[in-house]
């Protein structure tokens, strides 16, 4: 008898198949992938997330001793989902750690100002037919691109450690007043 996997779960290890379905498909990919990340941050990992569009706040520690937790995953799918249409999207995982080390190595805690996180489809298409910073096959449409402000801290200082890490892509848009890093290939940009 298969089960759905609970917060007790370790991750990536041992995770059924109907579990992983129900994990849903960045998260359950990123679960059983390399964990190259993890090894720069602690066991039990924090975040808090303020949604520029909806006001919303989320505290929660997305992964407990070791093992990220579906609910908390959940909880940060419903605060960066589409503010355009509603739609959610699970989130890479190693994009919250992303986050994590990159605060730390700016000495502060993992608090961020969300300005975009998932995009739909229709989400992404609309502003890239508006803007060529657009990229059509964005990151956020996979739940592998977020656009942050670190509370307290120099959006330059967090495009460097960004950069720094080596961990993915890393745009800086110092007149829109965000950072923009994602779990793709290594690149940099400025918008």
């Amino acid at each position: 008898m298969q089960r759905t996997p609970t917060q007790d779960d370790p991750c990536p290890a041992l995770l059924t198949r109907r579990g992983v379905l129900a994990l849903g498909g960045a998260a359950a990919v990123a679960l059983l992938a390399p964990r190259r990340v993890l090894a720069d941050v602690a066991p039990t990992r924090r975040i808090v997330l303020h949604n520029t569009h909806t006001a919303e706040t989320l505290a929660t520690d997305y992964c407990r001793d070791g093992r990220y937790c579906a609910d908390s995953l959940a909880d940060v799918s419903r605060v960066l989902r589409d503010h355009r249409n509603g739609a959610e999207h699970a989130i890479d995982p190693a994009l919250l750690d992303l986050l994590c080390i990159a605060a730390t190595r700016c000495g502060r805690d993992a608090e961020f100002e969300v300005i975009s996180g998932y995009r739909s489809p229709e989400s992404n298409a609309a502003m890239h037919a508006r803007s060529n910073g657009v990229a059509a096959h964005s990151l956020h449409m996979e739940g592998r691109a977020i656009d942050v402000r670190l509370v307290g801290c120099d959006l330059a200082r967090l495009r460097d450690e960004g950069h720094a890490l080596s961990r993915g892509g890393v745009g800086f848009y110092r007149d829109l007043q965000f950072v923009h890093l994602d779990t793709g290939r290594v690149r940099t940009w400025n918008g």
